[in-house]
């Protein structure tokens, strides 16, 4: 950048901190920073556009339109000129506004008589506050060098909004204040639960204080050495010698950004320009962003991640304001993060009141981890890294996926009441532990838990489970860095069986693929990863970890009575060819002078509609069939669990549905085989009740649905509700809800 464009950043830099030192409220700063880069720019409008919500853009401060239009004047994101800057987070640079498509013409600002447009985004690390705008009468191009300079200035803004120097009190002012404000974030249901507590940032803010430097050359000192101790870092991580090569692969691909000539030379033009280091790193990460989340393909999208974990990890070099700042867990913390691997959720453990995402899925590591410690989780809640602090009074909804961020007492209050009522029917079902799931008609439904972690184990005796219904074998793989051993996996089986004291447990084989890849696994870039390599498809083209499994299972059954069951099986020969790398692996321990099972059970998950339709000779060859409900129900409705949009769309008591339930209950009872039922539905009593009137005698679920299940069965005439059902069948009904609802008010 020329030296006179240099110079002119600086001078105008120094001019707005300058200005923002001044005392005055926040309308006062905004108007006199108007102002001044008008004057600085020589243009003849200056104006600022910040967001009053979500959707909605406000004029908050101009030099050169009408005075009146401030505060009147509102757009939506995406309407006209300044709201596509603020939708895109990409400059607009036009000689001539109004011919420009999507052009909205504002009467009341009186702009009609400027032509030249050049708006920016004001924009933190993602964080979306508004949009700086300069205008002039002449038909122009700003130059490279003007575009340049008004980001630089945006950027300040952005840093200065965070610390407040726009806020403002009552009618007519600049801001409220930032994170101060009550807020309600809709997100999806990762694990049902209602929490409330602080919030405990997993990665917390980096706070800037001075954006502004007089000192270039002291900051261009400060960055190079600090990008110097990240490559140095990076390059000791690649050093490990517990790495293998796709972990190393990943790594690399880090250390090309760490060590980006490109990266580090934008910084330092930013500061050169009169940035600090901080806001130079800043300034880069958002312009990063904003570039790649345009980009179509999925890879390039996804480096957004390295990049951002980089630039922040800069930072704190930067700043010193580390992860580990001494501060202490607050008494009742609610995680809140971008993302979380299982490993690092399980060190914070049931320490944790609930768990709030801005990604994640319901299918991810960390919410089967915020299951097996019955952690309240809401995932996609976008915007709660941003608009959470450290601290602040936070409500969790599991249920519903809401998140209240520093409630009004009112809200709390309700919320609060809300948790009691559930803790009263918790208190009602703990009575209910050591009594049968028994209906009025004298039908006996086995309750089992669900479970994948050694913290599930204590929940059996407290739940009043029958055994564990699933045990989801995954994790132990997903929370490592390298593939365990056999010996390791062998002592933790052994646990699980001690620890459920003769209860029956089915270890479900390793299900990764999809949504679960290993850390030290290569993902396969599949178009629909749900419907791709993943589960039993993984083992028996790879069959080397099902055999180290089942003979793990096998030495840890130590001659009790052992239960596998093989996940996503779609055809009879699947089955067959899993089952018989089991058997050669009893022949193999046998014939080492190993104990084998005194009896064992080799099922099958029923996860896909064409299982149900196999031959009658898989259904005499199973022990036992599991089906696997949010699968199926996903795969039958041709509805992705991931997606929140459709996730939800489909009826569980929609009578086609019940209808594939009803086909596959009568295959099992001709030929006696045991029939289980393991989903998010088979914890939730109506839809439970309705399983087990259809003919299900197990299921199984979460700790904490057990007694709410048992409840309804015990009250349930399950014999009547079949007639029911099965007469609301036969009028062509869409979904038996309805009257099972009225049959059920009707209960005792």
């Amino acid at each position: 950048m020329p030296d006179r464009s240099e110079d002119d950043s600086r001078k105008l830099l120094r001019r707005l901190r300058d200005s923002l030192a001044e005392p005055g409220h926040g309308q006062e700063r905004l108007n006199r920073i108007t102002s001044l880069i008008a004057d600085s720019m020589h243009t003849e409008v200056c104006s600022i556009y910040l967001f009053r919500d979500e959707e909605t853009l406000e004029l908050c401060a101009t030099e050169g339109l009408r005075p009146e239009s401030v505060h009147k004047t509102r757009l939506r994101l995406g309407e006209g000129l300044v709201g596509r800057v603020a939708r895109s987070a990409i400059p607009v640079n036009t000689a001539n506004a109004p011919s420009e498509k999507g052009f909205r013409f504002m009467p009341e600002t009186g702009e009609e008589i400027y032509s030249s447009f050049l708006g920016v985004p004001i924009q933190r690390v993602g964080e979306k506050l508004g949009v700086l705008v300069v205008q002039s009468r002449a038909a122009r191009q700003y130059s490279d060098d003007e575009v340049y300079a008004l980001e630089v200035v945006a950027m300040v803004l952005a840093e200065m909004t965070e610390l407040g120097a726009f806020n403002g009190e009552g009618e007519g002012e600049a801001l409220g204040a930032l994170h101060k404000q009550p807020v309600m974030i809709r997100g999806g249901t990762g694990q049902e639960g209602s929490a409330e507590g602080q919030v405990w940032l997993h990665e917390p803010r980096v706070v800037i204080t001075n954006p502004v430097s007089d000192d270039a050359e002291a900051e261009l000192v400060r960055i190079r050495a600090a990008v110097g101790e990240l490559r140095v870092s990076v390059d000791d991580l690649l050093a490990a010698q517990s790495l293998d090569k796709d972990q190393k692969q990943v790594l690399e691909a880090y250390r090309m950004f760490a060590h980006s000539r490109g990266w580090l030379r934008r910084m330092e033009e930013d500061i050169q320009a009169g940035l600090s280091a901080e806001a130079a790193v800043e300034k880069e990460q958002s312009a990063t962003r904003a570039r790649l989340s345009q980009v179509p393909d999925a890879y390039l999208r996804d480096r957004l991640h390295d990049l951002d974990d980089l630039s922040n990890r800069l930072l704190r070099i930067l700043t010193g304001q580390g992860r580990d700042t001494g501060a202490e867990l607050p008494e009742n913390p609610v995680l809140v993060a971008r993302n979380i691997g299982p490993a690092e959720l399980l060190e914070y453990g049931r320490k944790l009141r609930g768990v709030v995402l801005s990604e994640g899925s319901v299918g991810s590591h960390a919410a089967i981890v915020a299951r097996a410690l019955a952690i309240p989780l809401v995932i996609h809640a976008e915007g709660i890294t941003i608009e959470a602090l450290n601290g602040d009074h936070i409500l969790v909804d599991g249920d519903q996926g809401f998140v209240h961020l520093r409630p009004e007492e009112s809200v709390a209050t309700a919320f609060r009441d809300k948790i009691a009522m559930q803790t009263q029917a918790q208190q009602r079902y703990a009575g209910l532990r050591d009594k049968p799931a028994l209906s009025q008609d004298g039908r006996l439904i086995s309750l089992q838990m669900n479970a994948g972690l050694m913290a599930d184990l204590p929940s059996l005796e407290g739940s009043g489970a029958d055994g564990v219904g699933l045990f989801r074998t995954e994790l132990q793989f997903l929370i490592r860095n390298k593939m365990p051993k056999r010996d390791e996996l062998a002592r933790l089986y052994a646990r699980v069986m001690d620890a459920a004291n003769g209860r029956r447990v089915a270890f479900r084989t390793l299900d990764i693929g999809s949504d679960k890849v290993l850390p030290y696994m290569k993902p396969q870039d599949e178009p629909n990863p749900a419907m791709g390599w993943r589960a039993i498809r993984v083992g028996l083209d790879k069959p080397g970890v099902l055999r180290m499994q089942a003979q793990a299972l096998i030495r840890a059954a130590a001659g009790r009575p052992l239960s596998i069951m093989f996940p996503f099986i779609a055809e009879y020969a699947e089955y067959l060819d899993a089952r018989a790398h089991v058997l050669r692996q009893v022949d193999r321990e046998a014939a080492l002078g190993h104990a084998i099972p005194a009896q064992l059970e080799i099922g099958a998950m029923l996860e896909t509609p064409s299982l149900a339709f196999a031959p009658r000779a898989f259904f005499e060859a199973a022990d036992f069939i599991s089906i696997g409900g949010n699968d199926l129900k996903q795969f039958f409705f041709a509805a992705d669990r991931e997606n929140e949009r459709v996730r939800r769309r489909y009826d569980t008591l929609n009578a086609s549905f019940l209808d594939l339930i009803r086909h596959i209950v009568a295959r099992c009872a001709e030929t006696g085989t045991t029939l289980s039922f393991c989903g998010e539905d088979a914890g939730r009593p109506v839809e439970a009740v309705v399983l087990a009137a259809m003919g299900l005698q197990n299921l199984s679920m979460r700790p904490a649905s057990i007694g709410p299940v048992k409840s309804l069965i015990r009250r349930s005439d399950l014999g009547a509700l079949h007639r029911i059902i099965d007469a609301e069948c036969a009028k062509g009904v869409e979904t038996v809800r309805p009257a099972v609802m009225d049959f059920l008010a009707k209960q005792s």
